[in-house]
C-alpha cells in the first residue's frame, strides 16, 4: 500500500506529481529513449503503446529483444497529442520498471563501494550510534544534530559526506548501514554534481530510524512523500524481479527479546541488490515472503536437533558446506542435514542477494544460516520496509533529468553523465 498519513490506493504509485518540471517534447522523448523506449511511425490512426512486463526481465536488452517498450504513433499525429502521450509514458508502469534497471546498477555500485571499505566498521548494539573517529564528524563532512552520535547531516557537500563511508573511517550499526546504502544509491544514480545540488543537507539525515521521522529525510522524514508498503512482498513479487532492486528491508527475530543471546544480531537491515530469475519465480509462485518465514521456522526447528560445535557452526555447515565439518557429523543427523540443504537450495535463499552492513553483499540464505548461530533460541522473519523508490524518489529523479536536459539542450543525457 502507499502511505501518506493515511492509506491510499495503489494507483497512486504511478500518478503524475504536481508541478512536474516543464520540458520540451525533445527532452521528454529523449529521457524515455534513454530509459529504453523506442518510437516508430505507423500508418494506423491511433498510437500503439506496448510497455510489456519489463520488471520480469533480466536486463533492458532482454526487455527490448522481447518487444517491450515500443511506441508506434501516426505520422500525422499533432505535436500536442504527442506531448500528451509522452507525459503519460513518464508515469507508465513499464517506464518505472525501466528506471529500475538504472536504480539496480546504482544500488550495485553503492553497495560494492561500501563493502569495499574495510574502515567502515560495525558499532555493536543497534542504537543508531555513529562514530566518526578521533577527528570527529566535521573532518569527514558531517554535522551532529542529535546527542550521543544518533543524528547527523552533511556539512560540506552531500557527495563529500557520503564519501566518508566509501573511503573514510566510520563506525555504525546495520540500520545506519542501510540508510547509507540507500543514500549512496541516490548519489550513484544522480552523479556527484547533481547529488550535491538536488538534495538539501537535511534531506540526507542519518541516525536512528525514529529520529529520521522528525527530519526532512527523503527516506522517512517530511520530504519522503508517498510510501509504498508491501511488507511480505505480495505485490512486489507479482510485479517481478526488478521491482525489488534497491528496496530496503529487515530480517527480525520472531520471539521476544528474552530469547536473544546476541543483541547485536537481533535484526539485520538490508537493501536488495539483485534478484535472480529463479528467486523471482519462486517468490511469485509462493506469493511473497510469508511462505519463506515458514521455511525459516522449519530450518530453526531442524537446527535444534543438531548440537553446535565451535564458532560459526551453522554458517560453515549450511552456507559454506564445509566438507570436513560434514564428514564429522554423526550419521543420526544426516537426514536432518539433508532436509536443511534441501530448504536452503531453494532459489530464493541462493539468488535473493542483499547488502547488509558489515557483512557486505551476500545471498539471504547466508544470513538465515548465520543467525542460527547468533541467536539459536528464535527463528527470524523477513520483511520489506516502506519505501518511496518508485514514487517520490522516481519523480524527483525524473524531474532532475528533464531540468538537466532543458539547461544543457542535450536530450537523453542524464545528470550522472560526464559534462
Amino acid at each position: 500500500m502507499i502511505v501518506r498519513g493515511t492509506l491510499m490506493g495503489v494507483a497512486l504509485l504511478l500518478m503524475p506529481a504536481l508541478g512536474i518540471a516543464s520540458a520540451t517534447p525533445d527532452c521528454t522523448q529523449g529521457l524515455l529513449q534513454r530509459l529504453g523506449w523506442r518510437f516508430d511511425e505507423v500508418t494506423a490512426g491511433a498510437p500503439q503503446v506496448h510497455g510489456g512486463p519489463v520488471c520480469t526481465r533480466a536486463s533492458l536488452a532482454e526487455a527490448q529483444a522481447a518487444g517491450d517498450l515500443r511506441v508506434g504513433w501516426p505520422a500525422g499525429m499533432s505535436a500536442a497529442a504527442r506531448q500528451a502521450l509522452l507525459q503519460q509514458l513518464l508515469d507508465d508502469p513499464a517506464t518505472v520498471c525501466a528506471y529500475a534497471f538504472e536504480l539496480g546498477a546504482a544500488t550495485q555500485r553503492a553497495a560494492s563501494a561500501l563493502q569495499d571499505n574495510p574502515a567502515f566498521r560495525f558499532s555493536g548494539p543497534q542504537l543508531g550510534w555513529i562514530g566518526f573517529g578521533l577527528q570527529g564528524p566535521r573532518a569527514q563532512g558531517w554535522q551532529r544534530t542529535r546527542s550521543f552520535g544518533r543524528g547527523f547531516v552533511p556539512s560540506a557537500g552531500n557527495s563529500h559526506a557520503l564519501e566518508a563511508f566509501y573511503s573514510g573511517a566510520v563506525r555504525a550499526e546495520c540500520g545506519v548501514g542501510r540508510q547509507v546504502a540507500q543514500l549512496a544509491t541516490q548519489r550513484e544514480l544522480y552523479g556527484d554534481a547533481a547529488f550535491d545540488t538536488e538534495f538539501a543537507a537535511d534531506e540526507l539525515s542519518i541516525g536512528t530510524f525514529l529520529a529520521l521521522h522528525e527530519t526532512d529525510s527523503i527516506l522517512l522524514g517530511a520530504h519522503a512523500g508517498d510510501f509504498f508498503a508491501d511488507g511480505k512482498a505480495v505485490r512486489t513479487s507479482a510485479m517481478g524481479r526488478q521491482a525489488f532492486v534497491g528496496v530496503p528491508g529487515f530480517i527480525e527475530h520472531v520471539y521476544d527479546k528474552g530469547t536473544l543471546d546476541d543483541l547485536s544480531n537481533q535484526a539485520e537491515n538490508f537493501v536488495v541488490v539483485e534478484v535472480g530469475e529463479g528467486a523471482a519465480q519462486a517468490l511469485a509462485a509462493h506469493g511473497g515472503l510469508a511462505w519463506y518465514d515458514q521455511r525459516n521456522v522449519e530450518l530453526w526447528k531442524l537446527a535444534q536437533g543438531i548440537p553446535r560445535i565451535g564458532q560459526r557452526y551453522f554458517d560453515r555447515l549450511l552456507f559454506e558446506r564445509d566438507p570436513n565439518l560434514r564428514a564429522r557429523l554423526e550419521p543420526r543427523y544426516h537426514d536432518t542435514l539433508a532436509r536443511m540443504d534441501q530448504l536452503l537450495d531453494d532459489p530464493f535463499y541462493q539468488q535473493f542477494v542483499i547488502y547488509v552492513h558489515p557483512r557486505g553483499i551476500r545471498p539471504i540464505g547466508y544470513h538465515i544460516a548465520r543467525l542460527l548461530d547468533r541467536n539459536p533460541r528464535t527463528p527470524f522473519s523477513i520483511d520489506l520496509a516502506v519505501h518511496n523508490l518508485h514514487t517520490t524518489l522516481y519523480r524527483r529523479w525524473r524531474e532532475a533529468q528533464l531540468r538537466h536536459c532543458a539547461a544543457t539542450g542535450r536530450p537523453g543525457s542524464l545528470t550522472l553523465d560526464p559534462n
